[in-house]
């Protein structure tokens, strides 16, 4: 159903940092379909899951809309989780897994469109230790790599190419595994790794070359752990999935579940959430939350797994 009002989200900073000439595309779109739009900005730092949730408090029958990358989206979802409103997107990230997963348009005006035709439907999200990830979390070498794409991204700008090499770049330098308990459902197994990487996304493991899909489908998530090698080794696994050629077993042990826990020595790390950097104490709890957001999705979406 058509909405009658929205409230827009906008990271002005994400992907090709054009904010100022997409808000103007999105107010001009909105007024096309005789929606009344609102904007909420934010800065670098702020609390993006505040934010959203006291955007829904304020306007309970509005559509809440994410614009930004998958990091803006997975802050919004997660102040939004378990909430009346629905949620919308219009992606500007870098790689926007998240929206095509769903097979929303990375243009303005074609995700307003999808909107403004109000398609809802109840998905399901991750938690780690009860914050939320719509993509992936990973705890070892990729929070590593994010710290370096930081910088490749001020010196050459954003471009899916930057960020592979920011892949090359950040494991050239890498140093001690971990050394890890990982329970799945139940059960127990050791690792000594420099990488674990949690996915449900579906469409992010299709683009990475891995399969997975039908334990997503079945609710759970996919935990990947890389091999315990040198440096170009995992030079050499972290190429294999960017150029999506990864073997499962060959390149990474592959884990399915529904509850995850990982355990560490030492309990504080660095943990990356759809992009996103910050220190988290363990043990490491992955779970599913179900039917945990409203979202508006295109009418024709046939995917019954994202």
């Amino acid at each position: 159903m058509k909405p009658g009002r929205v409230v827009v989200i906008l990271n002005k900073g994400s992907g090709r940092k054009d904010g100022q000439d997409r808000k103007s595309k999105i107010t001009d779109r909105f007024d096309f379909h005789g929606i009344a739009v609102e904007f909420v900005e934010f800065e670098p730092g702020n609390d993006l899951e505040k934010i959203a949730s006291d955007a829904a408090s304020a306007a309970p029958d509005a559509t809440i809309i994410a614009s930004g990358g998958d990091g803006t989206i997975c802050g919004v979802a997660a102040g939004l989780m378990h909430s009346d409103n629905q949620m919308g997107i219009i992606p500007a990230g870098t790689f926007n897994y998240f929206a095509r997963s769903l097979n929303l348009p990375e243009t303005v005006e074609e995700a307003v469109d999808i909107i403004a035709a109000g398609e809802i439907r109840q998905t399901n999200i991750s938690v780690i230790n009860d914050k939320v990830f719509l993509n992936n979390a990973s705890i070892g070498a990729y929070p590593a790599i994010l710290q370096t794409r930081e910088g490749i991204y001020e010196r050459w700008g954003r471009s899916r190419f930057a960020a592979y090499w920011s892949v090359v770049k950040a494991l050239a330098t890498l140093r001690a595994p971990l050394k890890l308990t990982v329970n799945v459902n139940g059960k127990s197994f050791k690792h000594r790794t420099p990488l674990v990487f949690a996915i449900s996304n579906a469409f992010q493991l299709n683009q990475m070359g891995l399969s997975g899909e039908e334990c997503i489908a079945e609710g759970g998530m996919v935990l990947l752990v890389a091999p315990d090698t040198n440096r170009w080794g995992l030079l050499k696994h972290a190429a294999s999935l960017a150029l999506g050629v990864a073997k499962k077993e060959t390149d990474y042990e592959m884990h399915c579940g529904t509850e995850i826990d990982i355990e560490m020595a030492r309990r504080s790390r660095p943990v990356a959430r759809d992009g996103e950097l910050a220190k988290m104490k363990g043990p490491f709890k992955l779970r599913m939350r179900r039917e945990a957001l409203n979202l508006v999705v295109p009418a024709d979406l046939e995917n019954s797994v994202r």
